[in-house]
């Protein structure tokens, strides 16, 4: 089953990908789907795999899927609720899809097998890729995206971008608000009862804080935008857009943002007006009702159409997303994870990590430390001893590559 299975001495990592799926459940990391760029080319990885990150390891594994499977796609927009996965639109050779499917993520005899939703009541939302999520009372909600429509489709929740006569069929973006219940099994689109909604768009990013679901930024019809809105996720109005006094993000599309407390957002990377990759990061506090950027953090790691995902302990995991400008220079795919501290750990994690990096100091006290505690030391020490292996990996690389270029 897992195609990977790391053995004392042998670690692997997920292969490098951007336009993909990624959610966390429990103390593990979800990954799906994405492209990559080969002689110029773009392709889609397969729709049969599953790669999974254990968090207090810092072990992959990859997992073969079964059932009704996904097409390959870029750009699908993926979201976790009670163990499922649920993997909504995208992109393919084929064009935009608008169907859905689910994974049980929480099988009990390691069979990861997709189920795509036939039976649902309602209307689904027309074809589209890089679209948003929020998640909210066991609902996915659904904001905007790149896609077609026909003729007799078009509505003030479009912008034009083309055209296709012969059969009537127009790209664009949207800024429509579309429901699936997963208790239910249903499709609605809610009435908006008042406020501003942000522009049609695409390649923007979402999250929830409460009752309200953030966006922030995306791609506005030949433009990139730096503005923030929220949606009332029980009265169903819009805010508007948020002004904000002081420094903010410049405008952006491809970038994450992922809620790190009860009023805080952490922004990060995505592409700029002027194509250019970001590295920096900022996070939005709603009480104040401002942006503060982070100066710390690494200038040489930039990521735009990654995934952000939050950690069992308020860590920010970045997972794979290109470091070059994807219209351009379509070549530098990611497979590494990087992780952002949001917050101090708990004086457990400490010890942990301080006993796993010192492991081979501590062996002979090992067997000093209580039963319950013991396993989790286990893993540390394979968490540590898998990061020392990447990084000297990734140091024999550089010395490779220098070696070449002499």
């Amino acid at each position: 089953m897992a195609a990977c299975a790391p053995a004392s001495q042998q670690f692997c990592v997920a292969e490098e990908r951007s336009g993909h799926c990624a959610v966390v459940d429990g103390n593990f990391l979800y990954v799906w789907g994405g492209y990559v760029s080969i002689e110029e080319n773009e392709v889609y990885l397969p729709n049969d795999e599953l790669w999974v990150y254990e968090i207090d390891s810092g072990l992959w594994t990859m997992h073969l899927m079964e059932g009704e499977l996904p097409t390959s796609m870029s750009g699908s927009c993926g979201a976790c609720i009670n163990g499922k996965l649920y993997i909504f639109g995208g992109f393919d050779d084929k064009g935009y899809s608008n169907l859905l499917y689910y994974v049980n993520l929480r099988t009990r005899n390691g069979t990861y097998r997709w189920k795509k939703i036939t039976d649902f009541k309602g209307q689904p939302p027309t074809p589209r890729d890089k679209l948003s999520c929020w998640v909210y009372k066991d609902r996915l909600i659904y904001f905007g995206g790149y896609g077609c429509r026909k003729h007799n489709e078009l509505s003030d929740c479009f912008d034009v971008h083309d055209a296709f006569w012969e059969g009537q069929i127009f790209w664009g973006w949207h800024n429509d608000v579309h429901v699936f219940d997963t208790n239910t099994q249903t499709w609605f689109q809610p009435t908006i009862r008042g406020g501003v909604p942000p522009q049609p768009r695409a390649a923007h990013t979402c999250a929830v804080l409460g009752n309200k679901g953030y966006i922030f930024g995306g791609r506005v019809l030949q433009t990139r935008m730096n503005d923030l809105h929220w949606l009332n996720l029980d009265s169903w109005i819009w805010s508007g857009r948020i002004h904000i006094s002081g420094e903010k993000p410049k405008d952006r599309s491809w970038h994450t943002l992922t809620p790190i407390a009860d009023d805080k957002l952490f922004l990060f990377g995505g592409l700029s007006s002027d194509n250019v990759p970001l590295s920096d990061g900022w996070i939005h506090s709603v009480t104040t009702n401002g942006w503060k950027q982070l100066t710390h953090l690494p200038k040489s790691r930039p990521r735009l159409w990654h995934t952000a995902c939050l950690g069992t302990e308020g860590e920010v995991m970045i997972f794979g997303g290109s470091k070059d400008d994807l219209h351009f220079l379509d070549t530098g795919h990611c497979s590494d994870l990087l992780i952002f501290q949001t917050q101090p750990y708990s004086l457990l994690r400490l010890c942990l990590d301080c006993i796993g990096k010192n492991a081979s100091l501590l062996k002979n006290q090992m067997s000093w430390l209580p039963s319950k505690i013991l396993p989790q030391v286990l893993k540390k020490i394979t968490f540590w001893a898998a990061a020392n292996h990447r990084q000297e990996k990734k140091a024999e690389i550089e010395r490779q590559e220098q070696i070449n270029v002499t």
